[in-house]
C-alpha cells in the first residue's frame, strides 16, 4: 500500500469515528478556557481540539501535578475542616450535574443555604491566596457560575484551606529536596523534620488557613457562557464535518 492510499484510508476511518462522537457538553471546570475576549483564541480551540481527540481515542486528557495531587489526597478533611470553620454541614458531593450545555459536579450543595461551595486546597502558604480581595482567577467565577446554572442555586463560595500535607506527600518532596541537594535521594531525619514542618499548618491560627469568596448568581454571566458553548459547538462541527 503506498503513502497515498494509507492516508485516504487513514481520513475515511477518522471521518466515520467523528460521525459517532458525543453531543458537545462542556465541563464547568474548563469554561474559562473557552470565555476569550475576542471569542475562543487560541486556548478555546487548543481546548476543543483536545475534546475532540478524547472522542477519537475514546480517553480523557489529564491534568497532573503535585498541587493537584494534595487537593485529592487531603479533600476529605479539607472539607471537614471547612465545615468546622464555616459552621456549615458539609459533605463531599458525588452527584453529577449535566444540561445541554453544561455538565460538573460541584463540590459540595448546601440545599437549605441554597448555596455550592467549590473547594481548593492550596498547596502550601506561597500558593494561598492571603492577601486576595476577590477570586484570585475570572476561570473560577466562571466555573462557579456554572455550577449554579446546573444546580439552580443563588450562591457560590469558593473557599482556599491550607491543610496538613500527609506523611507520603512529605516523603516525596523530602526526596525531591534530598536529590536537588546533592544527597541522591537519601533522607535523612533532620531533612525530613525540615520539609514536614514547611508543608503542615495545623500550628497556625484558623484565619491564616482559610480564605472564602462568596459570588452571586449572575444570569448575564451564565446567558454569556451559553452562547460560547454554542460557538464551541460550531467550531467542532466546522472541523469534524
Amino acid at each position: 500500500m503506498n503513502t497515498e492510499t494509507a492516508n485516504m484510508n487513514d481520513s475515511s476511518i477518522v471521518s466515520e469515528l467523528l460521525k459517532n462522537i458525543k453531543p458537545f457538553k462542556l465541563r464547568c471546570s474548563g469554561i474559562g478556557q473557552v470565555m476569550g475576549v475576542k471569542g475562543l483564541g487560541k486556548t478555546g480551540e487548543t481546548f476543543l481540539n483536545n475534546w475532540i481527540v478524547e472522542q477519537i481515542y475514546n480517553r480523557r486528557k489529564d491534568f497532573y501535578s503535585k498541587y493537584t495531587e494534595k487537593g485529592t489526597r487531603m479533600e476529605e478533611k479539607s472539607i471537614e475542616y471547612l465545615s468546622q470553620q464555616l459552621n456549615l454541614p458539609c459533605y463531599k458531593n458525588e452527584e453529577f450535574f449535566e444540561d445541554d450545555d453544561l455538565q460538573g459536579t460541584p463540590d459540595i450543595i448546601l440545599d437549605e443555604q441554597d448555596l455550592i461551595i467549590d473547594n481548593k486546597c492550596s498547596w502550601d502558604c506561597f500558593t494561598f491566596p492571603f492577601y486576595a480581595k476577590e477570586i484570585p482567577s475570572k476561570d473560577y467565577e466562571y466555573q462557579l457560575q456554572g455550577y449554579m446554572a446546573l444546580t439552580g442555586k443563588k450562591k457560590a463560595m469558593l473557599a482556599y484551606t491550607l491543610m496538613d500535607a500527609d506523611s507520603e506527600l512529605i516523603k516525596a518532596e523530602a526526596k525531591k529536596l534530598s536529590w536537588e541537594e546533592g544527597y541522591r535521594g537519601l533522607v535523612e531525619k533532620e531533612l525530613y523534620d525540615r520539609v514536614k514542618s514547611d508543608m503542615t499548618y495545623s500550628n497556625l491560627p484558623d484565619h491564616l488557613r482559610i480564605k472564602t469568596f462568596e459570588i452571586e448568581r449572575n444570569e448575564s454571566i451564565i446567558s454569556s457562557i451559553r452562547e460560547r458553548v454554542k460557538v464551541c459547538k460550531e467550531y467542532i462541527k466546522s472541523i469534524t464535518e
